[in-house]
Order: C-alpha cells, then sequence, then structure tokens
C-alpha cells in the first residue's frame, strides 16, 4: 500500500492489474458500482462487480445512424467510447412513482413515492458526461425549485472519469469545449494508457473523497514521462475529431431564421422517432401519468420520460401545438441549442454525438446547425 501524501489534482499511477482494488474499495464503502458492460451489441451502464465485467478489448464504431463494436486486440478496460445509454438515468429515472393514495375507510392516504435513494459509484464517466449532469443540475437542483427525487440521488453519486484519448466517429466535444479530458466533476479521473507491454492509469483524484480511496489501492508518484504521454493522447484525441460546432452563434442562428427552408428540409428525413432525445444526456422531457385500481382502493402517480418529437406532447385541450415533423424538430433543435442558454445560462449540448449516431436516418446536429449559419439568407428571413 502506498503511503506517500498525496493532495487533490496531483497525477499518480494505478496499474491496470490494481482496477479490481479500486471497485473493491467502493463497494466496501456502500456504493453500488455502475458502469459500461456489453450487451446486445452495444456498451450500456449497469452493474459492474468485477473487472471482467468491463468491454474489456472492445472498442466501437460510429457514424450518422451508425454503430458497431469490434475487437481493438488489446486489453484496454474503456477503448469504447459511448453507447446508447446516458448516467442521467441514475439521476432522473426513465419510470419513477411520485405519490399513490390508499383508500382507509371514508377516506384516503398519502403515501410518499417508491424511489430509494441509493449511493452509486459511476465507473468510466467520460467529460462530456459530467458536463451533462453539471447541466441537469441546472435544469433539477439549482435555486429554491428543485426536484427532491434528482437531488437526493445526487447527493449520492462518486464519479470515476475516464479521459477520452480516441473520440467517437460522432463526437465534438472539443468545440464544445466539454472534453476529451475532464477538467472538474469528478473524484478521481483517469486516463488509460498501453505503452507496449504495460498497461496502466494516470489517475487524478479530484476530491478529497477521492484521494481518500486511492489511499485504499496501491499507487505510485506519476512521471514526467507518463504525464506527458497522457497529455499528448489528450491532444491528439481533441484533433482527431471530425465534427464540430460553433457554441457562440446558437442563439442568433435559429432566432433570426425560424422559417428557414432548411427545416423543410430535415423534416422529409426525421422519423419524429425521438431515438434522440432518449440517447441523450441532457434531455429532461417528462410526462405525468395517473393510474388507478378498478377496485377503487388506490390510485398513483407516475413520472415518465417523454419526447418533444412525439405529437401528443405538445397537446392541450384542442389539439397539438407542434403537429408537423417540421415544428418538432425546429423545437428541439432550438431549445436545445439556443433558448436552453437563456433558460439556464448554457447549451443544452456537450458534442457527445449519441444523436447523431443514434439517428435511425444519420440527422446530424452539427451539419443542421452548419447549413443555416453558411446559407447566404442568414439572418435575412
Amino acid at each position: 500500500m502506498a503511503r506517500e501524501p498525496l493532495n487533490v489534482h496531483d497525477e499518480v499511477i494505478l496499474e491496470s492489474s490494481n482496477f479490481q482494488g479500486l471497485l473493491d474499495a467502493l463497494r466496501r464503502r456502500g456504493y453500488q458500482t455502475v458502469g459500461p458492460k456489453i450487451r446486445d451489441g452495444a456498451v450500456i451502464y449497469d452493474e459492474v462487480k468485477c473487472t471482467s465485467d468491463l468491454p474489456v478489448g472492445w472498442q466501437d464504431v460510429q457514424d450518422g445512424g451508425f454503430y458497431r463494436l469490434t475487437q481493438s486486440g488489446t486489453e484496454t478496460l474503456f477503448g469504447y467510447v459511448l453507447g446508447p445509454h446516458s448516467w442521467k438515468k441514475y439521476l432522473h429515472p426513465p419510470m419513477v412513482r411520485l405519490w399513490q393514495a390508499r383508500r382507509e375507510g371514508q377516506g384516503f392516504r398519502i403515501l410518499r413515492g417508491q424511489d430509494k435513494t441509493r449511493k452509486y459509484a459511476l465507473i468510466g464517466v467520460r467529460s462530456c458526461e459530467i458536463c451533462a449532469v453539471a447541466i441537469q443540475d441546472r435544469v433539477f437542483d439549482t435555486g429554491a425549485f428543485f426536484d427532491p427525487i434528482y437531488r437526493s440521488r445526487r447527493e449520492g453519486i462518486l464519479v470515476v472519469a475516464v479521459n477520452c484519448t480516441r473520440p467517437g466517429g460522432t463526437c465534438f466535444c472539443a468545440s464544445m469545449n466539454t472534453g476529451p479530458k475532464s477538467k472538474s466533476g469528478f473524484d478521481i479521473a483517469l486516463t488509460e494508457i498501453m505503452d507496449q507491454d504495460r498497461h496502466y492509469f494516470v489517475a487524478e483524484p479530484g476530491s478529497e473523497r477521492g484521494v481518500d480511496l486511492l489511499h485504499e489501492i496501491p499507487w505510485h508518484p506519476a512521471g514526467d514521462s507518463e504525464k506527458n504521454e497522457a497529455s499528448t493522447l489528450l491532444e491528439e484525441a481533441s484533433r482527431k475529431m471530425g465534427r464540430s460546432m460553433v457554441p457562440s452563434e446558437h442563439e442568433s442562428i435559429f432566432t433570426e431564421n425560424f422559417e428557414h427552408p432548411r427545416w423543410e428540409e430535415v423534416a422529409k428525413r426525421c422519423l419524429t422517432c425521438g431515438n434522440c432525445t432518449l440517447v441523450c444526456p441532457t434531455c429532461f422531457c417528462n410526462n405525468v401519468e395517473d393510474s388507478n385500481a378498478l377496485t377503487g382502493e388506490y390510485a398513483e402517480h407516475w413520472r415518465k420520460w417523454d419526447s418533444c418529437f412525439t405529437e401528443d406532447f405538445s397537446y392541450i385541450h384542442g389539439g397539438s401545438i407542434r403537429a408537423s415533423a417540421k415544428s418538432r424538430y425546429r423545437q428541439w433543435l432550438t431549445h436545445k441549442l439556443a433558448t436552453w442558454i437563456a433558460q439556464f445560462g448554457t447549451s443544452g449540448c456537450v458534442g457527445c454525438g449519441r444523436c447523431i449516431t443514434w439517428c435511425p436516418v444519420g440527422i446530424d446536429i452539427t451539419e443542421e446547425a452548419k447549413a443555416i449559419l453558411e446559407d447566404p439568407s442568414y439572418g435575412k428571413t
């Protein structure tokens, strides 16, 4: 066991053979360790108890409407980039019962929701995903009006981040200033390195909790060559991203082009399936539903994920406000890249590229924004 002094943001070396010790230390502290594993041909997030549960030796190939897993020929634990799952399912669950009313004699009693707070250790969180959690914090856990379910879950979260040394085919986090290196919001950040016959992580504690956790497993100080190798890999990842966005232009692009013909063009391709909103790590649209027992013994109030791409989402008495595919796509993109900034002080996009990969017809959010920006009619409609 290493005994050297360790402070927040010091860089140390964690050999890959000791990664299991990190999982064990987290579980001893009462955390449920959740992270990447392979299911149904994709990397998803679920409980991981040992290193072999991780996608060892796998990497992903992604493009618009395309996702495949392939063997990398190495023993990397985090060689993939992102799959269809995001961490929001642990903070803003897809379905939760808000309350229940049960009949008691001539009256009734209100029971609290069924959600149980757990301590989750999120393993393998990418920088863009940390930024996505921070965005959802602004939505659900800021000021006088907050979501108690989100807050209780958020308080029990520990984050083990993994810096990206290989961008995915649809990533554009560098242009959104959300990656590939994690800058804050983590307890421990890891950069995985395969150096000839050596496999190790450059580990950086981002909190006192992370410092305490690292003291439970073997490590040794990182040398200059190891630090430089990690920095070089991250710089290369930033340069290799094939897509980009211009965040500072979003608001003016869309507010001045509300009737731009590009909206009609993209509507011809859009299936309004809602895949982009379901895989997005920041989208938070939801609906509430009531269910009643036929016997009249109880009634329940449930919150469930929804999507602004469904026609019913904008339904009010008399019909839906956004009845066309054009209006629904425009609502999603404009909110994500423009009006979200007015509401929450940040873009709703972190450049993860999931909406591009998991769109069945490969609609590219960066391409749509660029098409309007570079059109000669920009700012004149």
